[in-house]
């Protein structure tokens, strides 16, 4: 079957064409994105980024706006067009990750998945899946290291990331595992591509943000908030919460050690894990 054209005459993904038909529907009811935003109880900025295709159309969304539009199942159907390649909490995260063009990240226990290694990775992932078959294991893996890729653009998106000292501390996969992914974390520094804090133990209660928290801004759309904690996420595009966020990250990062020191840091405790695989 030949695949849908566009106004341009031009082949169009699936993708593209249930976005290029939320926007004709809702210009046909008359409605603003504003106005749609309202019926589905979200906001017009969601709708627009469902349009340009920096948020996915989402199955229980799209539910929505088949009663609004009365279609029938026709925006569920649609909806199936948006094949995530990761769990349904962080799907639309991970979309948006791709499509930002600045990253700000705070972790309190683990590394972010954008830097960790593939033992790193793999470590997390069996802590979380004890029984699970090695193949489903390796498929994880794959996918976190696959979204490690968006780091081989030299400059974009910029990424700044902000480290618990426990994030050091917590020995997954053991010394040697530990090691190379320090080590990791110091060449993406080194290298220039991303910048890296630690907020470090002594300064308490000072720059304690939750498990993990993910700012990303866009080129052509307002900032968005991703959460996490164990098998749960959550995005925030409301100002006001994102505000709120924007000022508990200013805090972390005002509580942690500069760039510079906070990398002696990080390759310190890699030296030290290395010397403890050695033993």
């Amino acid at each position: 079957m030949a695949k849908p054209k566009g106004e341009g005459g031009a082949a169009q993904t699936p993708e593209e064409f249930a976005r290029e038909e939320l926007r004709r529907h809702r210009e046909a009811a008359g409605l603003t994105q504003e106005g749609l935003g309202e019926r589905i109880f979200t906001s017009g900025a969601y709708v627009g980024q469902m349009e340009c295709g920096t948020r996915r159309l989402r199955p229980e969304i799209a539910e929505l706006i088949d009663r609004v539009f009365g279609s029938g199942d026709y925006f569920a159907r649609l909806s199936k067009a948006f094949k995530p390649k990761y769990e349904d909490y962080f799907a639309e995260a991970a979309e948006l990750e791709r499509r930002a063009t600045a990253i700000y990240e705070y972790a309190s226990t683990l590394v972010p998945g954008l830097f960790q290694t593939a033992d790193y990775a793999r470590a997390v992932m069996r802590g979380g899946n004890p029984t699970a078959l090695a193949e489903y294991v390796d498929g994880l893996v794959a996918s976190r290291l696959e979204r490690a890729g968006l780091l081989d653009d030299p400059a974009t998106p910029e990424v700044w990331v902000v480290l618990h000292e426990a994030v050091l501390r917590t020995a997954v996969g053991g010394p040697g595992v530990m090691a190379a992914q320090l080590r990791h974390i110091s060449a993406c520094v080194r290298g220039h591509r991303i910048t890296v804090q630690v907020v470090p133990f002594s300064a308490g209660a000072q720059g304690a943000l939750g498990s993990l928290v993910s700012i990303m801004q866009f080129a052509d759309a307002p900032d968005v908030v991703y959460t996490e904690g164990p098998r749960v996420g959550q995005l925030l595009d409301y100002p006001a919460l994102v505000q709120r966020h924007w000022k508990l990250y200013d805090l972390a990062r005002a509580a942690a050690l500069s760039p510079e020191v906070s990398l002696t840091f990080i390759e310190s405790v890699a030296e030290e894990y290395a010397a403890c695989a050695q033993t």
